[in-house]
């Protein structure tokens, strides 16, 4: 079943990129500068064959995007890494006795030499 819905869903992303690419842009540059019409679909209406086209392949690619998270995510018995690393056992270690900073040693006194 993954790999009908794995196979539909790259057949439907091809077809939408070539669809995509045979669409005609309905502007100039002005479009970018602000310009343009100001209705919402531009002066030729809702569009054409390829509009369709393209809608109807984006519903698909879209529902075989969800069946297969759904197809994917729900195995049972994948385990995670975690469960296979050995849990700690041996206690933490002491903590040991903090260095003696070098003003706390006792010096002993420098011997006087008699020349």
């Amino acid at each position: 079943m993954e790999s009908l819905v794995l196979t539909l869903h790259i057949l439907a992303c091809l077809i939408l990129i070539v669809l995509v690419l045979l669409q005609s842009g309905k502007e100039g540059m002005g479009v970018i500068f602000g310009g343009g019409s100001s209705t919402v679909f531009g002066s030729s209406g809702a569009g054409g064959l390829l509009t369709k086209l393209t809608a109807f392949l984006a519903a698909i690619f879209l529902v075989t995007s969800l069946v297969y998270n759904v197809l994917t995510s729900s195995k049972p018995g994948d385990e995670s890494i975690m469960t296979s690393v050995p849990a700690v056992t041996e206690p933490a270690p002491e903590k040991a006795a903090p260095a003696a900073k070098p003003d706390d040693i006792p010096v002993a006194p420098a011997e006087e030499s008699a020349e």
